[in-house]
């Protein structure tokens, strides 16, 4: 399997640590990523906020371990004085790229807050910060689980890109032809923003499908088979895992992915054997 011929922007996700130990563990995975020159970091945010001390503290170490950090920032449940006090925070760190989400509320909450998408986030943001944040916006390839339609989806899109986003990572998905699709649909609205795919390493087949149920990313028939096939046998499911991947993401540069966006699961090992197959 040939490498990627030149250069390709790449950034890893992390997700904040509930234990001492977890911190700790992932400050070294944090070091032996940094190996790879990421273009930035960022941590991921919970229902309603409420991971967000541990996301900033997170955010923080990165910043002062001289790498570009990306705070995932959601909406859902917020007032505007909330946000605008937290893009203050944000910005006396430091941080210079936000991840703007709708989010979601924790469980057994009623909906509420002041920003019903995440358009009226990056609306905002712009419209109190000017271009003082470089702002992410999530995309779908596959279609949003919750979308009306596909078409629904895609104009949803849209109008968070019109409202300021300057570029978006999309959910993990394993069929190159989706996302291909999905970026020729935008150009065809007249959207020239960068779409970096995310892409999630295989680590374990029941956790895998557990997570794709969840968010609505399609594992192909043929893999799911095969990884259901090799059973308890975590060497066999990561091999064929890091072929099918690494596949995927040579199809992906090949049709003009501007970069690649890694969903670390708090784990170097994978996310360092597909960089070192793809040659990155």
């Amino acid at each position: 399997m040939s490498a990627v011929a030149t250069p390709l922007p790449v950034s890893f996700e992390f997700f904040p640590p509930k234990t001492p130990e977890g911190a700790e563990k992932l400050r070294a995975v944090r070091q032996q990523l940094y190996a790879r020159a990421p273009q930035f970091c960022s941590v991921t945010y919970g229902a309603g906020g409420s991971t967000q001390e541990g996301t900033f503290t997170a955010v923080r170490e990165i910043l002062a371990e001289g790498v570009q950090a990306a705070s995932h920032f959601s909406c859902i449940g917020a007032t505007r004085e909330s946000v605008r006090a937290q893009l203050a925070e944000l910005k006396g760190m430091g941080v210079k790229r936000l991840v703007a989400l709708r989010g979601d509320l924790p469980s057994g909450y009623g909906a509420g807050g002041e920003f019903h998408y995440a358009s009226d986030l990056v609306a905002f943001i712009r419209a109190e910060t000017g271009r003082d944040f470089h702002i992410e916006v999530a995309a779908y390839p596959e279609v949003h689980p919750q979308a009306r339609s596909a078409d629904a989806d895609l104009q949803a899109f849209a109008t968070k890109v019109r409202a300021g986003a300057d570029s978006a990572i999309t959910q993990y998905f394993f069929n190159a032809d989706a996302y291909a699709r999905f970026v020729e649909d935008t150009r065809r609205l007249g959207l020239d923003v960068p779409v970096v795919p995310g892409i999630m390493p295989i680590l374990g087949a029941t956790q895998l499908m557990r997570f794709s149920d969840a968010c609505g990313a399609e594992i192909p028939r043929w893999i799911r088979l095969r990884l259901q096939g090799y059973g308890d046998d975590v060497a066999s499911i990561r091999a064929f895992g890091l072929d099918v991947v690494a596949r995927l993401c040579q199809q992906l540069v090949a049709a003009g992915a501007p970069g690649l966006h890694f969903y670390t699961m708090n784990q170097s090992a994978p996310t360092l054997a597909l960089c070192d197959r793809l040659g990155l």
